[in-house]
């Protein structure tokens, strides 16, 4: 959803896509909206001319729809309440938000959303309800080095707490024209592999340092402690950020210059602790080999 138009995709829309992705060969579907797209004039309508009361709703029907295709599901539906997770947790292999800062920065005001208290209470739910679940920090969005390290500290409290979280996203911003923080500079590579080194030394080791190749070149993140490269897509564009393409395979392992193993959106961990529900069982099953990674044919 961008800032000049918004869309919501109908269900016969999400399975085509789907069903594309799953004769690709893909094992995700990712599944993400705007921060409170309810607020977006007209969205509701489409909610109700679909059927359904709340976008949280619709979610967990196009989740369903997605196992059935046989692609796992991983929301990012922005800040939820305790219940929204209960409702989404069967359905979903793992889910994710970004907490992008513990400060209080100017790009982020008049958005409630992004108020860090509220996010991190949010990855906390998800915690308690025992849901393998990402999150990261932004750099670049005004906020001091001293900010990186609270926020990753916060991150690995939350941690130690509750062992959910399977990988922190280390991100470098973008900045996009006609926003209210299109005229900030995004952050060069010494200051990511600064961050991204800084962040393998503070949090735990089973924690995954996750990078976007689409976003920077990882080689030299991965030499500083990143070790996974999140998802790429033959089918769809980035569309948090589509000025920046996805690599493709062939082009991914050039970029990175390691050996690349492929993983479903929940870790090899939390598939051997039996972290998901018995809706995913059979499928996670399907795509996951003996270690816990994708199974190869």
């Amino acid at each position: 959803m961008g800032h000049h138009e918004a869309k919501l995709l109908t269900p016969d829309e999400v399975r085509d896509i789907i069903s594309r992705g799953a004769r690709a060969g893909c094992s995700e579907a990712l599944f993400t909206f705007g921060e409170r797209p309810e607020e977006v004039p007209g969205f509701n309508k489409w909610l109700f001319d679909l059927g359904y009361d709340n976008i949280i709703d619709y979610l967990v029907e196009l989740c369903k729809l997605s196992i059935s295709i046989g692609l796992l599901p991983h929301s990012n539906p922005g800040i939820l309440q305790r219940s929204e997770f209960e409702k989404l947790k069967p359905y979903n292999a793992s889910m994710g938000l970004m907490l992008e800062t513990t400060a209080s920065i100017k790009g982020h005001d008049g958005c409630a959303g992004k108020n860090p208290k509220t996010r991190i209470r949010t990855i906390e739910y998800a915690g308690e309800l025992k849901i393998p679940f990402t999150t990261g920090i932004l750099v670049g969005i005004g906020e001091t080095w001293e900010d990186r390290v609270r926020s990753l500290n916060k991150i690995k409290e939350i941690h130690e707490k509750f062992g959910h979280i399977q990988e922190v996203i280390i991100q470098n911003f973008i900045p996009k024209p006609e926003t209210l923080m299109g005229s900030y500079n995004g952050p060069g590579i010494e200051d990511m592999k600064k961050t991204v080194s800084m962040a393998r030394q503070l949090l735990p080791p089973d924690i995954a340092i996750q990078v976007s190749p689409n976003l920077i070149s990882p080689r030299e993140l991965i030499k500083c402690g990143a070790s996974d490269l999140g998802g790429i897509s033959p089918e769809t564009i980035d569309y948090i950020n589509p000025e920046s393409p996805w690599p493709n395979l062939m082009e991914l392992r050039s970029m990175a210059n390691v050996p690349l193993r492929e993983r479903l959106p929940l870790y090899p961990k939390y598939i051997k602790e039996g972290w998901y529900s018995a809706e995913l069982k059979h499928l996670i099953g399907a795509l996951s080999d003996a270690e816990g990674f994708r199974k190869t044919y």
